[in-house]
């Protein structure tokens, strides 16, 4: 009976890759196009709430009073979370730290779409960071909702955005293996990413419904 080699060209000229060398993945065209949009997204949230808060910090040494556009009412009010205490948590505006997080995420997604691979360590630091990012803005959700009692639109775009790259690059992840995960946990996220983010916006928005019922309904 004849024996079948499998030549390792793991190590030769033009393979892409060194024996013995951490394992580099790319992503697909539209997980990058995802991350992207979701950084892109929290990027102009971030840049437009920093803009504001330099106004209103510009009004107040003038003696003058700054209403940011997206205040609209009692509850929507994007002027009294951005002068809550909550909004500098780490001792400066909470928006400096998303312009430099969001836009690292829109790095990312363009290297993807340039066929940039990367090693383990990468994507698992990186699901670190998102995963900082929502439960941040978990945090800051309570805050907004039970503490200052008020919404801010801007903040809430940051919110959906960070949640949605959350979810997706811990699917990614895991479908590769990155991840301990049970086989069933991995055929799921191969079909369905898409349904726990959606579930996760979803819970936040009955919270903000029945937070105010008694405000939107009247």
């Amino acid at each position: 009976m004849s024996k079948t080699t499998v030549k390792d060209v793991s190590s030769e000229p033009g393979s892409g890759r060194i024996a013995g060398a951490p394992r580099a993945v790319g992503g697909s065209r539209a997980f990058a196009i995802l991350l992207v949009i979701t950084g892109a997204a929290g990027l102009l949230a971030a840049w437009v709430i920093t803009v504001d808060k330099f106004k209103i910090l510009e009004a107040k040494v003038a003696g003058k009073t700054f209403t940011p556009g997206c205040s609209l009412n009692p509850v929507v009010s994007c002027g009294n979370v951005m002068e809550s205490k909550q909004a500098a948590a780490f001792g400066f505006p909470n928006p400096m730290l998303g312009l430099v997080c969001y836009g690292i995420v829109v790095c990312v997604g363009m290297s993807l779409l340039a066929g940039a691979r990367f090693p383990r360590w990468y994507w698992l630091t990186f699901n670190v960071g998102t995963l900082f990012g929502v439960a941040f803005c978990t945090w800051l959700q309570f805050q907004s909702l039970y503490r200052i009692n008020a919404l801010c639109l801007w903040c809430s775009l940051a919110w959906v955005a960070t949640i949605v790259m959350f979810w997706y690059v811990t699917s990614f992840n895991v479908r590769n293996d990155f991840l301990p995960a049970p086989r069933w946990l991995e055929s799921f996220f191969g079909e369905f990413t898409w349904v726990v983010p959606v579930m996760h916006v979803g819970a936040i928005g009955m919270l903000v419904l029945t937070r105010w019922w008694d405000f939107w309904t009247s």
